[in-house]
């Protein structure tokens, strides 16, 4: 099986998945592969907080053209999966020189699944776009096909408690991954001093009681499939023993009046309103907690939201670490390193994120009573083991970062391809700087005029804006629950038939 995820967040879904019991996990980029049962693919979908996705590989193969996909494609017997009367569609992502369009390579699946059952039944299965029943997932690197069934659906992001957004929402899965990348779970107060519709606190909750994030989604793709097991899912479901009681508080506060109803909405959807309180306030306005707490916030960055004062906003938000936060700790997520240097304070931890297509950091800020130098002078810790590990994957992680790998590509695979691309491009700069030596001669007006060009690099500092494409969104419904004991039944919008049962084996 395949789960996906955002580029930064592997390790973090490695480490879940680990808890969760799957076998010979191997971390890609963007993904992680494992094996497990068909209760490990429920599981995945139900309780993964930083999966985007699920997928069950059908087939891998190697095509150099549009027509060995085709044949290959139609070699599978689809009978397996489909019929006459249902309905499918297909996704597909695209890394090769060879296949330049995804939508194209989703026609060509397209076509040989409807006429292998032109062929056979002389009838045909229909596509529809918006909730099939069977929803394919075709994914090229180079000349590496993977084509799996994607046993979400709906991306996992959406969980099913959003009733309503603000502008530029944080992704659920993002801002989960960011919570565990801190390694609270619990322990301390949690506070959000801009909350937006309350993302962040909400997540927070989730995982200090370990409720699973699955709990108010309508449903998943796997529900569809022919050997769906009603009973086995609905004993997942019903299974609140992993639970736990959260004796802390989490605060959520904004100076965006609308913002904060909507907040106060999404975590009354999901439940919570016993464990998050959000209000309105000004952080500039923030005193120093009674309890200890840990800080974690998403500022604007200026792209979609754009403060009067940018700059001002993040000198506001150093001041009142400084001043108000002694003895705690916070995380910022950001994206302009302008944006950073105004904060004023020195970060223990940088971690590089993506949200959305923007290149992000999330920095920790340890604060202290005293000054900076004296505190390590007096020996006392500044970064943890996991702040060390997490700063050694930051350089890998930008090396990485621009380079296309395979989804089902090994990380061993994946660094001795990056090594011989890197030696390729020294080797090609080697030749460029003996080239580069070399007088050039033009002859212009007749004249033999020798003209000697010194290449330099051209340092002149360019500016790239990027759209902040950061996804949100909300689906109402879910099912019913009532403190830890959950109905499960038709009421809740479900209907669950038996099914076969199966084994699958990733």
């Amino acid at each position: 099986m395949i789960a996906k995820t955002f580029q930064g967040l592997e390790n973090v879904l490695a480490e879940e998945l680990t808890q969760l019991g799957a076998n010979n996990i191997q971390v890609g980029r963007r993904m992680v592969s494992y094996t497990g049962d068909l209760e490990m693919l429920y599981r995945s979908n139900f309780q993964l907080r930083t999966a985007i996705r699920v997928l069950k590989p059908i087939k891998h193969f190697r095509a150099t053209s549009a027509d060995e996909v085709y044949e290959a494609v139609k070699a599978i017997d689809w009978t397996q999966y489909l019929t006459n009367e249902t309905t499918f569609a297909v996704d597909s992502v695209v890394y090769s020189t060879e296949f330049r369009h995804s939508k194209f390579v989703a026609y060509k699946v397209k076509d040989a699944i409807v006429d292998q059952f032109r062929e056979k039944t002389g009838n045909r299965p229909n596509i529809r776009v918006s909730n099939p029943d069977i929803q394919l997932n075709m994914h090229i690197a180079e000349y590496d096909c993977t084509l799996s069934l994607d046993s979400s659906g709906e991306s996992l992001h959406r969980r099913g408690y959003r009733q309503e957004a603000v502008e530029a929402p944080l992704n659920e899965v993002l801002a989960a991954g960011i919570i565990l990348m801190t390694g609270w779970r619990g322990e301390t107060d949690f506070i959000d001093p801009m909350c937006g519709s309350g993302t962040l606190p909400i997540e927070a909750a989730l995982i200090a009681k370990n409720m699973a994030p699955g709990l108010f989604r309508q449903g998943y793709a796997f529900e569809k499939w022919p050997d769906f097991d009603a009973e086995l899912f609905e004993r997942i479901y019903n299974d609140d023993s992993q639970e736990r009681e959260f004796t802390h508080h989490i605060y959520g506060y904004d100076n965006n009046r609308a913002a904060v109803a909507i907040a106060e909405r999404n975590v009354k959807a999901a439940g919570l309103t016993g464990d998050v309180s959000i209000q309105f306030q000004d952080f500039a306005d923030f005193t120093q907690p009674q309890e200890r707490s840990i800080l974690v916030t998403n500022p604007p960055y200026g792209e979609r939201i754009k403060p009067d004062d940018l700059l001002g906003l993040y000198k506001m938000i150093g001041t009142q670490f400084k001043k108000q936060f002694v003895d705690n700790e916070a995380w910022v997520l950001s994206y302009r390193e302008e944006c950073f240097d105004a904060i004023g304070l020195k970060a223990s931890l940088k971690v590089p994120l993506y949200n959305g297509s923007l290149e992000c950091e999330l920095r920790k800020y340890q604060m202290f009573s005293g000054r900076y130098n004296e505190v390590r002078s007096e020996g006392r810790q500044i970064k943890t083991d996991n702040d060390r590990r997490q700063m050694a994957e930051k350089h890998r992680f930008k090396e990485r970062r621009s380079f296309k790998q395979g989804l089902n590509e090994t990380d061993e695979e994946f660094e001795q391809r990056f090594e011989r691309l890197k030696e390729e491009r020294r080797e090609r700069r080697e030749r460029f700087d003996r080239d580069s030596d070399r007088p050039r001669r033009f002859s212009r007006d007749g004249e033999g005029r020798s003209r000697r060009f010194d290449r330099e690099d051209d340092d002149r500092p360019r500016r790239f804006d990027r759209d902040d494409r950061r996804s949100g969104g909300f689906k109402k419904g879910g099912r019913d629950f009532k403190g830890g004991n959950r109905d499960f039944k038709k009421g809740a919008g479900r209907d669950f038939k038996k099914g076969k049962g199966g084994k699958y084996e990733g």
